[in-house]
């Protein structure tokens, strides 16, 4: 502790000791003789600086005058050293603590009269931020001289910026003129600052802050060339001299605070001008002035102005003592910085809330102008339209991205043309999407490429990724995202970015997406034919082209309840067998002992009766570790045939899924649709247990739950009489429905949140009673579960 202190004593000790030497030289003490009057040599060899100050000798005057002695008459001279920098330094601190601002800004305001006198910013900025930002360089003598490799490029009209330069170059250089004399002749920085006001008074507050720095940035520019071409320029170099700037850069150590200082103010400085240049720029079309996010941020507007021009007296100050008042007032360069860095902190201070409310605007703009593209997209798609392309770029490429599309066999960008007057599936995802959705969906495309039909280049499919826009895009979501778009084979969107936020809505509110896959068909002019024809792809393939509502209407008429409709699509050996006329038991859940017995009684019954017999388990909708444990469990025991695949359990519950969600789509019920009965009943009892389905051939003739198929044939003996007469399908039909209306099971369906258009109520498959609604939470512990992050 007592070293610490020690220590803190000794910085203060020397800071102290460096003001006093600053005052000595500006208003000096007697000297001793030795030092006033030393030797003709030591004066000509070796003056020290209180000599070359106090009484410089003709010789040194003839060699080595100061360029304050050069420049300035000794009238002048005197009036600046009775005004020292740290006097300065007083002034500006006691105003940045005392001064009311609310007394200011009404100082301010009276100042402010603009007249009409607008004109763009935004190039004159551009040039002021190229200058300082090429001006602003480190201190360093051997890196001081770099300069950027960067070319100015002037974004407007060369000729009409030259214009405009010539009608604001007088206030510019009245500006520049204003600082210069207020600068050296130690005038108060709150003063100097209402002055500047005054000559800016009929320009808006944005042109006042440009004007104001283009002054600045024209001697801080001429500064800082002469210090980077003095090496190796000789009329540079005589200026250089003149203004003393080889010792400045020698003498960069205690300088360095000062100029890491000056560059931070500046920068604020900077960012502070370019956040009032975005306010004045804020399109009224869709914020006014009045609204109360934008009138906010106006009232600091002012405020900000003034301690920018403020800052810009300060800096320019800096300068300009640099090069009039010698390497003896060098030392004060800790304090300077001190207050460069105190007006630093006020101008960030402001430009915080500046941002804050700038923000907020953008915000309320963002939602404006998102309103209004919805809305577009609305009219558009209630419109006709001669071919799909405005339809698709107001959705896939809004912001005329040129190749917004990946093509999926060559992986290279494409435009969106290669889409027109063409039927294009937009299949529309999460990055959640599965492999197993995936590799079915290619299965289908690359059959309906190389089926030989007309359809072969008929339809396109577009994969448009959605993403929630409040989640921060992460590079493992990026990843995720590359990892989807390297297995596709159709069209993709390059990035989610290309999506807006309108799309995204419209997307959700109109075509009902929540996080399931679904499948926007458009015809040729642009025109959804069908809201999701996903349930199409995955029931009939290629073969419900073209997707519309109609082609779905007319599939369903040619179907009946039949194991074909089951199964078509995902195992040719069962079709087969059904062709052969056999008997086949399908059957699921994932209660091993219920499979053992179910298994082993039906096999037991069917020799009984001599029918020839196939038992097919095709697991469970969910729960697919299980599944997997069930499969092994099965296979080994050879208790029947079974799916080793299990995409193939995935893709049989996903299409007796999309059966129902078709169904339910058109407005079918289960009191009209003995189809849609069977299809809820087998996906209710997949909910409740074990289930089995028994067919011979293609007709069906059993749907039903654990709890009654195997009592079914465990209680063969009581029907076993009526299969000659009968029939064994018919018998064993007869018989399970005695025993289903004692024993009725409860039905129930789940409906993920992430799943479409959800129905407002369901008729019960059994008692076709209106059903209960719950809300319910559930995990089946699958490792494919959906990830929150997509």
């Amino acid at each position: 502790m007592a070293t610490t202190d020690k220590t803190i004593a000794e910085q203060v000790a020397g800071r102290l000791s460096d003001l006093t030497l600053a005052q000595q030289v500006i208003n000096p003490a007697p000297m001793p003789q030795q030092v006033i009057n030393p030797t003709p040599m030591q004066q000509v060899m070796n003056p020290t600086p209180m000599q070359q100050v106090i009484k410089p000798t003709p010789i040194q005057q003839a060699i080595s005058q100061t360029p304050m002695q050069q420049v300035l008459n000794p009238e002048f001279t005197n009036k600046l050293s009775q005004v020292p920098l740290q006097q300065l330094i007083k002034r500006d601190r006691g105003m940045m603590t005392l001064s009311d601002d609310n007394m200011m800004v009404k100082q301010i305001h009276e100042t402010h009269a603009p007249d009409g006198r607008e004109f763009n910013v935004r190039p004159l900025f551009r040039l002021i931020e190229d200058i300082l930002n090429r001006a602003t360089l480190t201190v360093d003598p051997l890196t001081s001289a770099q300069t950027r490799v960067e070319t100015y490029e002037e974004r407007t009209d060369q000729s009409s910026f030259i214009a405009l330069l010539e009608a604001l170059s007088f206030t510019i250089d009245r500006i520049s003129c204003e600082i210069q004399y207020k600068s050296l002749s130690g005038g108060d920085a709150h003063a100097t600052t209402l002055s500047i006001f005054s000559l800016v008074s009929n320009y808006s507050w944005d042109a006042k802050l440009a004007l104001t720095l283009a002054a600045f940035a024209v001697n801080y520019g001429e500064f800082w060339l002469l210090a980077q071409i003095y090496p190796t320029n000789q009329l540079a170099k005589s200026m250089a001299i003149l203004k003393q700037l080889p010792a400045i850069l020698e003498n960069s150590g205690p300088l360095r605070p000062r100029f890491d200082a000056l560059n931070n103010l500046i920068k604020a400085m900077m960012d502070v001008t370019r956040c009032v240049i975005e306010f004045k720029e804020l399109p009224p079309k869709y914020i006014s002035q009045d609204q109360p996010v934008l009138a906010k941020g106006l009232t600091h507007i002012p405020t900000a102005v003034y301690w920018t021009i403020r800052s810009v007296v300060a800096c320019a100050t800096q300068i300009a003592t640099l090069s009039s008042m010698g390497h003896e007032h060098w030392m004060s360069a800790t304090t300077e910085a001190w207050e460069l860095s105190t007006l630093a902190h006020k101008i960030n201070s402001i430009l915080d809330l500046l941002k804050k409310q700038l923000y907020l605007c953008y915000q309320y703009i963002d939602d404006r102008i998102q309103i209004e593209t919805f809305q577009m997209l609305q009219n558009l798609f209630e419109s006709i339209h001669l071919d799909n392309m405005r339809i698709l770029r107001a959705l896939i490429c809004p912001k005329d991205d040129a190749l917004p599309l990946l093509e999926g066999s060559t992986k290279r960008r494409v435009n969106i043309d290669v889409l027109r007057r063409k039927n294009v599936l937009l299949l529309i995802s999460g990055l959640s999407i599965s492999q197993d959705e995936l590799s079915i969906l290619e299965q289908i495309y690359n059959e309906s490429r190389v089926s030989g039909n007309r359809m072969e280049n008929q339809y396109e499919v577009v994969w448009i990724p959605v993403v929630d826009p409040a989640v921060v895009w992460t590079d493992a979501m990026q990843n995720r995202f590359e990892n989807l778009q390297a297995t596709m084979t159709w069209y993709s969107v390059y990035t989610p970015k290309l999506i807006e936020k309108a799309v995204i809505r419209f997307i959700k509110e109109i075509w009902h997406f929540r996080n399931k896959p679904i499948l926007v068909v458009l015809d040729p002019q642009g025109k959804v034919v069908s809201p999701n024809a996903i349930h199409m792809m995955w029931i009939w393939g290629s073969t419900a082209f073209p997707f519309t509502s109609l082609r779905e209407e007319a599939l369903w008429r040619e179907e009946t309840w039949r194991l074909e409709l089951l199964v078509d699509g995902i195992d040719p050996t069962i079709l087969n067998w059904a062709k052969e006329g056999k008997f086949i038991y399908l059957y699921g859940g994932t209660d091993i002992e219920w499979i053992r017995k179910f298994t082993t009684t039906a096999k037991s019954v069917a020799s009984a009766a001599r029918i020839p017999l196939e038992l097919v388990y095709v697991g469970k909708s969910n729960k697919r570790e299980q599944v997997r444990k069930c499969t092994t469990a099965i296979t080994v025991e050879k208790l029947s045939y079974c799916w080793q695949d299990l995409a193939m359990v995935w893709f049989f519950w996903t299409r007796l899924e999309s059966m129902m969600f078709s169904k339910i789509q058109l407005g079918m019920t289960v009191d009209v649709d003995p189809m849609l009965r069977e299809i809820k009943k087998l996906i209710s009892y997949d909910k409740e247990g074990g289930w089995a389905v028994l067919s011979k051939g293609s007709f069906v003739f059993v749907n039903g739950h654990s709890s009654t198929v195997l009592p079914t044939f465990i209680q063969y003996n009581s029907w076993k009489d009526d299969v000659p007469p009968k029939g064994f399908e018919i018998a064993c039909m007869d018989y399970h429905n005695k025993l289903q209306i004692d024993s009725m099971p409860c039905c129930r369906f789940e409906f993920p949140s992430d799943f479409g258009k959800i129905p407002e109520n369901l008729k019960c498959p059994e008692c076709l009673r209106i059903m209960e609604k719950y809300l319910t939470f559930g995990c089946c512990h699958d490792d494919n579960a959906i990830n929150a992050l997509y």
